[in-house]
């Protein structure tokens, strides 16, 4: 236990690059279906350009130039939070070392200090990253789980309360494969004339629950052809409608916790509407520290970081209620 019970604390320039870039760059990043901000200065303001819709006019000598681009800010509110996990010193070697010996390049007589430090970065990486994911889509301020910031889920909804934001009412329907569809429908026709002239972009997206992935797969086995047949037996690596991606959120095993009771949604929006925003280099004490505490014969982990999500623009999404 000598090695691994020696601290490590990445800080500064290796809390960026060691610990946190990795989760939200390349096919990390791509894999949440969102847009992702890292270490934007703070306060984190993102510039929403709109430039005139009918710039072209008749030739003409002089300049008879209009009024210039419309200019919006959107302000990413920021969230202090901290991560903290420990474990007996068996159990913690007993997980470390289980990520070890599944590497066929490992010699287990030669457990250098290195190997077990990745293992035991890897180790702490995947549950922040895990615990974000469900956060930015489920995060609550006046919930009792979840409540270090608002989600996605939270904002879209407070936007329906508080203007005009698309929404169709699913109270009284039946979730099945009978139904899917018709939710599918309800809710593109809904859609603001905006959103809809984005989708030959191909970054619109319904972002739903399990049970409307699961409903929605019924519907298409009960499809009498060969198609339906084959993803029957081989499964579907990706469903869309008429070539919208439809994007399981993952957060059904977690919704039990949530305190509004409300168990399926659906989200209709562009893909790069909906943003997080991670920081550790601006928030004073931002860092990641391992430790053995010999006290308590415990392996401990720490990360204090910043982190937000919001919704660019309110007028580009379209909200499914469900009872």
């Amino acid at each position: 236990m000598g090695l691994i019970e020696n601290p490590k604390t990445y800080t500064g320039r290796d809390l960026e690059t060691i610990f946190f870039r990795p989760m939200f760059s390349g096919a990390n990043a791509e894999e949440l279906g969102i847009r992702v901000l890292y270490n934007m200065p703070v306060p984190t303001t993102i510039q929403l350009w709109s430039p005139q819709p009918n710039i072209l006019q008749e030739y003409s000598a002089g300049w008879s130039g209009g009024s210039s681009a419309d200019r919006f800010q959107k302000r990413i509110e920021m969230n202090k939070v901290k991560a903290e996990v420990a474990f007996s010193a068996q159990s913690y070697f007993q997980q470390i070392y289980e990520l070890i010996v599944g590497r066929a390049d490992v010699n287990l007589d030669d457990l250098t200090g290195t190997e077990l430090e990745q293992a035991e970065t890897e180790m702490f990486r995947k549950a922040i990253a895990e615990n974000l994911r469900v956060l930015m889509w489920m995060g609550d301020k006046a919930a009792a789980e979840y409540a270090n910031m608002d989600g996605f889920l939270t904002l879209a909804y407070n936007y329906a309360e508080q203007s005009d934001v698309p929404h169709v009412d699913f109270s009284d329907v039946e979730l099945s494969s009978q139904t899917i569809l018709g939710i599918f429908r309800d809710m593109w026709n809904a859609a603001s004339p905006e959103l809809k002239a984005l989708k030959s972009e191909g970054h619109l997206a319904f972002y739903v629950t399990s049970d409307i992935c699961n409903a929605y797969e019924e519907y298409l086995d009960s499809c009498g052809s060969d198609g339906a047949y084959t993803d029957l037996v081989s499964g579907r690596r990706e469903l869309s409608y008429h070539g919208i991606k439809i994007v399981d959120m993952g957060i059904s095993q977690y919704m039990p916790l949530h305190s509004n009771g409300i168990s399926t949604h659906c989200l209709l929006t562009d893909s790069r509407n909906l943003t997080l925003a991670v920081n550790t280099a601006d928030m004073p004490g931002s860092e990641v520290r391992m430790w053995y505490n010999p006290d308590e014969m415990e392996n401990r982990q720490r990360a204090t970081f910043l982190v937000g999500a919001e919704i660019l623009d309110e007028n580009l999404i379209t909200i499914g209620y469900f009872a």
